[in-house]
């Protein structure tokens, strides 16, 4: 598969080098999982030519398998062969990058010939030996912040990655647990995850998600999502994440906290104007 390089350059030394023509923070959006092809590219289409009017700069994600479902009946997704397929086809029609889940060291070799970005799912950033496959690929690695740590340990995530010889590397703020299926965001996380060197972005759909929360499967609360956004954008974070679906309590994963594809270009402005004052 030909592997195409998220920033049109040979040589990305660093991820500081994550550079981008405009004022405003990247933007990663897509569906939470790959339903089908149709879908997945109607959603692609929309969000680009979204990212050509407000000119923000896209990263194009979209999960080929939802490994951590909570019920065993719930749509995982169609697997990575196809996923991956589906994916590059994205990649090549639109010209933007992409990025999705891995979920074990086996799938790296597959994902790193198609993904722009190799995401590590929040359950798996202490993972040490996904971590180090990622960061051997020299992609960018952006690692979802587990509910369960603390900022300050995300350092420990750093070091492992830069350890490999990578240096390319998102920090992901996606809520910690707050009881029982409940996550709350401390946006003091966001600047100590800054003092190691990664950059970092905001998750405001995964952070209003109240995971188990309807028995069978996760909840949320997406009215929360842009105001949450907002904030992230006032603090100064390097991007925001978003996931969207044309027709939210429809979708097959993340219903309840994805956003309006329809509503997104309108709510994205306020965000991205916003950040032109972030600290």
């Amino acid at each position: 598969m030909e592997n195409l390089n998220i920033f049109n350059k040979d040589d990305l030394k660093s991820l500081l080098d994550f550079k981008f023509d405009n004022v405003y923070p990247f933007i990663i959006a897509g569906p939470c999982v790959i339903e089908d092809f149709k879908t997945l590219d109607g959603i692609a289409s929309v969000l680009k030519d979204y990212s050509e009017e407000l000119k923000f700069n896209l990263i194009f994600k979209a999960s080929y398998d939802k490994a951590n479902r909570t019920s065993v009946h719930s749509f995982r997704g169609p697997g990575i062969d196809k996923g991956l397929e589906m994916l590059l086809e994205i990649k090549r029609k639109y010209g933007i990058p992409v990025l999705s889940d891995v979920h074990s060291v086996s799938d790296i070799e597959k994902a790193k010939d198609v993904l722009d970005v190799i995401q590590i799912p929040a359950f798996l950033s202490r993972q040490t030996d996904i971590l180090l496959e990622a960061a051997k690929t020299d992609k960018i690695v952006n690692v979802k912040k587990g509910q369960f740590l603390a900022p300050g340990d995300t350092k420990h995530i750093v070091e492992k990655i830069r350890s490999a010889g990578n240096d390319k590397i998102i920090l992901t703020e996606r809520g910690v647990s707050f009881g029982y299926n409940n996550l709350v965001v401390d946006f003091r996380a966001l600047q100590i995850m800054k003092e190691f060197g990664a950059l970092v972005v905001f998750d405001a759909t995964h952070s209003v998600q109240l995971p188990g929360g309807s028995g069978s499967g996760s909840s949320g609360e997406r009215k929360h999502v842009m105001p949450l956004a907002r904030a992230a954008s006032a603090v100064g974070v390097d991007g925001i994440f978003f996931e969207v679906h044309p027709d939210p309590p429809r979708a097959l994963s993340d219903s309840a906290n994805s956003v309006y594809l329809s509503s997104f270009k309108n709510d994205l402005k306020n965000v991205l104007e916003i950040s032109k004052y972030g600290i």
